[in-house]
Parts: structure tokens; sequence; C-alpha cells
């Protein structure tokens, strides 16, 4: 595991960055979760390059 140079944790700095923000409202709320969802597929994808992506998988023909 790799540390960054300040020796703080990043994943407490972005709970901190993500608590800041209070939602408001539902939508709101669904708004950051979605965005903690895409940010997790994207970080998923960038460790699976070994792997196919299931839409690399279908024949574009």
């Amino acid at each position: 595991m790799t540390r960054n140079k300040s020796e703080v944790d990043k994943n407490l700095q972005n709970v901190v960055k993500d608590l800041e923000h209070a939602a408001v409202n539902s939508h709101q709320a669904q708004q950051i979760q979605q965005q903690t969802n895409d940010r997790r597929h994207q970080d998923a994808l960038g460790h699976d390059k070994e792997h196919a992506h299931p839409s690399a998988l279908l024949d574009k023909d």
C-alpha cells in the first residue's frame, strides 16, 4: 500500500469532504450517493484491466 507524502489518510479526507456537504433533501442525497457510486464504478474499472469489461464483449458488427 502506498502512502501519500503528507502521511494523511486520503480516504479519511474524502469522508470529511463528503460530510461537509449536508444533504438538503432526498433528491440531493440521491445525487451525492450516485456520485459516490460512479466513483466506485470507475475505480473498479481501473483495477480490472486484465479482465474485459462486459460492454467490450458485445459484438459491435
